[in-house]
């Protein structure tokens, strides 16, 4: 059987250097706000290009921590709208709604299943205070225009960063990719493209360690990352009982923090994230490149940045705004497809079978037709893709997603 994500592969490829850290924290006897996560927050942050970096428990709460700090200064207040995609994990929006915000579901783009940044701007009102894009599967949610909104109606943007660490989002002008299409951008014109990470692009991001992500802790563990020092200092004192210093409480705040082991396994991770994330991209070219049934609908890539893509297409090896943590087919038939794959020997996971408004914990949105998002849960099926995967497993995949017939 070819597992989905072999995390016990993972692991192994990053000995000795992983238990000599864990040996290295158990040793010292700190496990909690010490030098692991000091040294990682630094890491991290110099990493995704931001001032700040604060260790958490988890994806979920990073996500809560910001809405929740920007509630205490005064940002936004129950009953505000956040701008949240539709097609996403419940995740997302369960974080707005913990804060007694109201998401305002929004349209993914069918080809992308990101948020359909087009649709943005008729869901604003005068309640709106934020826009919250997901870098959903790995791709990069960006555009000009997003940050042109935000502008004009003075929102603030949060990155939902979960699955995408490590993508980066090249921009410049039509004119400029133009010359660079030609062969007219030398090295003196390459300074005028802005690259810049996922979990930089907003007012701040959040970003979950869960085992299962591109940069996967041994547990739960997430961060959030800005450049807004004041933002940085609340949500620091919120995740650790809204605690300023010790005994000491500005705020109603909560319990999580990152701990030292997570911090240090993570600590030997990141130095791999790149070549990691490059091994996904080559199997995902193998993929689109191989993977030939007509009964099959293949995820489509963006470019390079907002114009790239326009001038050319751009192999995924060469797109550095995916990091491919998942990749997602598409089949009508999806649970058909998924049984033949089991039958050989291929595990297949779904994500996800049922869209957020239609959960009982969402009754309230249950009567919202959202047709676009709930076409992509009824047919979405995720394919094996790692940074451990070999080639010959991929050419296994391919040979039997090619043999399906839905007939």
């Amino acid at each position: 059987m070819i597992k989905f994500l072999d995390i016990q592969k993972i692991t192994d490829s990053i000995e000795p250097e992983l238990s000599e850290a864990i040996n290295r924290v158990v040793t010292r006897g700190w496990f909690l706000l010490g030098e692991e996560v000091a040294a990682f927050e630094k890491e991290y942050s110099e990493y995704i290009g931001t001032r700040q970096c604060i260790g958490v428990a988890n994806g979920l709460d990073a996500l809560r921590l910001i809405l929740k700090a920007w509630i205490e200064m005064e940002v936004m207040k129950e009953g505000d709208e956040v701008i949240v995609p539709a097609n996403t994990y419940i995740a997302s929006i369960l974080a707005i709604t913990d804060n007694r915000l109201k998401p305002v579901l929004v349209e993914p783009d069918i080809n992308t299943y990101n948020l359909d940044i087009s649709l943005i701007e008729q869901h604003i009102t005068t309640r709106t205070r934020a826009i919250m894009v997901v870098h959903l599967y790995g791709q990069a949610c960006w555009s000009a225009q997003v940050e042109e909104i935000a502008r004009k109606y003075d929102l603030k943007i949060i990155e939902d960063n979960a699955q995408a660490a490590g993508a980066i989002v090249a921009q410049c002008s039509r004119s400029e990719a133009e010359s660079r299409e030609s062969g007219g951008l030398g090295a003196q014109g390459n300074k005028d493209i802005k690259l810049r990470r996922t979990g930089a692009l907003g007012h701040a991001a959040g970003h979950s360690f869960y085992p299962g992500k591109n940069l996967g802790a041994l547990g739960d563990g997430g961060a959030v990352t800005t450049d807004d020092d004041e933002l940085a200092e609340v949500i620091r004192a919120l995740a650790n009982y809204g605690s300023v210093k010790k005994y000491v409480h500005n705020y109603q705040g909560l319990n999580s923090r990152l701990d030292e082991i997570q911090a240090a396994a993570l600590r030997v991770k990141l130095p791999r994230l790149e070549s990691d994330n490059q091994h996904r991209r080559t199997i995902a070219q193998y993929y689109l490149e191989n993977i030939t049934n007509s009964d099959v609908i293949l995820p489509q890539i963006e470019g390079l940045g907002e114009y790239f893509s326009i001038l050319r297409p751009v192999p995924c090896t060469l797109c550095y705004d995916h990091v491919w943590h998942l990749f997602v087919i598409r089949q009508p038939d999806r649970n058909k497809l998924q049984n033949h794959l089991t039958e050989n020997g291929i595990q297949t996971l779904i994500h996800y079978p049922v869209p957020p408004h239609k959960q009982k914990a969402y009754r309230n949105l249950n009567l919202l037709t959202l047709p676009v998002t709930e076409k992509i849960h009824k047919e979405v099926l995720s394919l094996p893709v790692s940074q451990v995967m070999e080639l010959t497993e991929a050419e296994r995949i391919v040979d039997a997603v090619n043999s399906f017939t839905s007939k």
